[in-house]
């Protein structure tokens, strides 16, 4: 399972504490659920299904595919009558009752991967509506309904609002939009951790620098879902005092941008536990930062990610696969040879097999040069003019 999802999930109902980084661990060999055939990965999908069919979803939009009706369907399955998501319902035809734990993460994922295939307005609509209804009033979002705001949910929320063609600064609740609420999360210049966000204050109120919620937080001032591209460069490399939410953007790209410079990668620990490298985190980092115009630290995290991230996905599956082709695209990468290996071809193979839009497209998101296309045209070319010999020695590489 997507570990780092499900510990924001148990987060937020109290079972770790908020600002605890989330690192990576083998999903479940026994799944408690039967795991259905539209979902991608094999693992229990109690905590993060929604999520990584999601991402999933979205990974495979960015590279000029058309997921399989079976996978979208299976996701559009799990809408509640009222929009919202929760992280799976293992029996989706019977009507959502108080048990279900419907949860913003999870509704703001699927609106993200929703609004990105064509047909599901409706869907998005509902759900989108639903995000509003159970906005906080200090222009946040929780996990759950209710629950205090949180820079990451806060975050997926305002990227889910912007993928559905609605202004973020639009959406208010006493008067508050969600770039009212970030501010409250962002680490002052002179203190510890200063232009990093913390994920919630902890009890004693006191903000805690959380790369994870830097960087969700970092998109999420910038106005950004889970896929971005690389933007323009910012103005400054250090923190300052922030009086806007662009100020408040950059300075989470200045705080992410130092903290990979030595090694290329971030952090995290958990309780008991030495420091380890977090690769769910550096990959988002990547895309963090190459939306804030920060594209040499992030071109050197996922540099970092290519040489040592492969066997983490291979054991965590679809949401890892995805994080990574997202930081691939928000670089312009080639995601079809990620390190000698096609994170294009693995994300496919663990679910139904979605299907190409165009032949240019699979060219450039399969091959690692980039330039099949090209290449084939200037054959034909030769071909036409009457030349009697044929080009060979460049054999396209498959994802």
């Amino acid at each position: 399972m997507n570990v780092r999802r499900s510990a924001a999930a148990l987060a937020a109902v109290g079972v770790l504490a908020a600002a605890a980084p989330a690192t990576a661990a083998a999903p479940s060999p026994s799944p408690k659920v039967t795991v259905p055939s539209g979902l991608y990965g094999k693992g229990d999908p109690t905590y993060d299904g929604v999520w990584r069919q999601s991402l999933t979803l979205l990974a495979q939009r960015t590279l000029g595919y058309r997921p399989a009706a079976r996978a979208v369907d299976w996701l559009t399955g799990q809408q509640c009558a009222n929009g919202s998501f929760a992280a799976f319902r293992a029996a989706p035809a019977k009507p959502c009752d108080d048990k279900v734990k419907a949860d913003t993460n999870s509704t703001a994922a699927a609106v993200q991967a929703l609004a990105a295939t064509d047909g599901h307005g409706i869907a998005v609509g509902k759900a989108v509506d639903w995000l509003k209804s159970v906005q906080n009033e200090d222009g946040g979002w929780g996990y759950y309904p209710g629950g205090p705001s949180d820079t990451n949910s806060t975050s997926v929320v305002i990227g889910a609002l912007a993928a559905a063609g609605t202004d973020p600064a639009d959406v208010r609740k006493s008067g508050k939009s969600p770039y009212d609420a970030l501010p409250a999360w962002s680490i002052p210049c002179d203190q510890d951790g200063g232009g990093a966000f913390a994920y919630q204050p902890d009890k004693k109120g006191k903000l805690l620098a959380n790369a994870d919620a830097t960087a969700a937080g970092l998109l999420g001032a910038l106005g950004k879902g889970f896929v971005a591209q690389a933007g323009k460069a910012p103005a400054r490399d250090t923190c300052t005092k922030a009086e806007s939410r662009t100020q408040v953007a950059d300075n989470a790209g200045a705080y992410l941008a130092a903290a990979v410079a030595g090694t290329g990668h971030l952090k995290s620990t958990l309780p008991g536990a030495e420091d380890q490298p977090d690769f769910g985190n550096t990959a988002d980092a990547v895309v963090a930062l190459a939306a804030d115009g920060r594209t040499e630290p992030a071109k050197k995290a996922y540099a970092w990610l290519e040489k040592n991230a492969g066997p983490w996905a291979t054991q965590n599956g679809p949401a890892a696969y995805a994080q990574l082709i997202l930081a691939a695209h928000a670089l312009g990468q080639q995601p079809g040879d990620f390190g000698g290996t096609s994170l294009v071809r693995s994300l496919n193979a663990l679910g139904p097999a979605p299907h190409m839009d165009s032949a240019e497209h699979e060219e450039k998101s399969d091959d690692g040069s980039g330039t099949s296309v090209w290449w084939i045209v200037g054959v034909g070319l030769v071909a036409g003019v009457g030349i009697g010999f044929l080009l060979s020695g460049r054999k396209k590489r498959q994802p």
